[in-house]
């Protein structure tokens, strides 16, 4: 975990991510992304001594109408002494059997952003810290570019003023194979998704298109990654 930890600590630093007196909620999935993201805040509030509090939250959509077991999450979360949130919604009941959405994703995301931010603001957190990675952000940038004909992507820091809340993304330095090697390393528990359209997403066939652009044009995720950043689109 040690190199994930240095890039978020260079992300914190050089986007101001984190100031002394936050309360920090972390959208805790389970995946690798948001464990290792919580475990990575953990280490550099208590080795670093970075003055903020944390919370892990976790909002189960209940796809299929089943709760998902997060029983190993909530262990991780107690062990490092994190208050955990664990709350069950209908939002797999609306996306898939009410509303039978064409594009499942969009929706879901809306309804999970919402909830999670009400629930954030309930626990008296003033920052929400979310998992996206350095893969994540240069997927974004070029869904925007090919799906939407626009140039941008997620900011490393949002300021949502209509609920007074800031986005954060502590990861966005680290590139997804190290996260996914140092939580394996690790043996940080994680838990799969049920959602039923998981690996059949515009975002898979884009990271795959990306794998396989890599193999004619080794780099091109860094370069693109760099022009974004040189860009300064949308706070980067």
């Amino acid at each position: 975990m040690q190199h994930i930890i240095g890039y978020m600590r260079r992300a914190i630093q050089d986007y101001k991510m984190i100031l002394p007196g936050d309360k920090v909620a972390v959208g805790l999935s389970g995946g690798k992304d948001s464990v290792a993201l919580l475990a990575g805040l953990e280490r550099l509030k208590r080795h670093v001594g970075m003055d903020f509090e944390l919370v892990a939250i976790t909002l189960d959509p209940c796809f299929g109408g089943v709760n998902t077991d997060y029983s190993p999450i909530e262990a991780f979360c107690e062990n490092l002494g994190i208050e955990y949130i664990l709350k069950r919604t209908d939002i797999g009941h609306i996306v898939f059997d009410i509303r039978n959405e064409p594009n499942p994703c969009s929706l879901c995301a809306r309804m999970r952003r919402g909830l999670l931010h009400d629930t954030m603001k309930e626990a008296g957190c003033n920052k929400l810290a979310l998992g996206h990675h350095y893969d994540d952000a240069v997927e974004t940038f070029v869904m925007n570019l090919f799906h939407e004909a626009r140039i941008g992507c997620f900011s490393p820091v949002t300021y949502m003023s209509r609920k007074d809340i800031t986005v954060i993304r502590p990861l966005v330095l680290a590139p997804e194979r190290e996260i996914r090697r140092a939580v394996a390393n690790a043996q940080f528990p994680v838990v799969k998704s049920r959602c039923l359209v998981d690996g059949a997403t515009s975002r898979e066939d884009t990271k795959n298109w990306l794998v396989s652009m890599e193999k004619d044009m080794p780099g091109i995720t860094k370069r693109l990654f760099g022009a974004m950043k040189r860009s300064g689109i949308d706070g980067w």
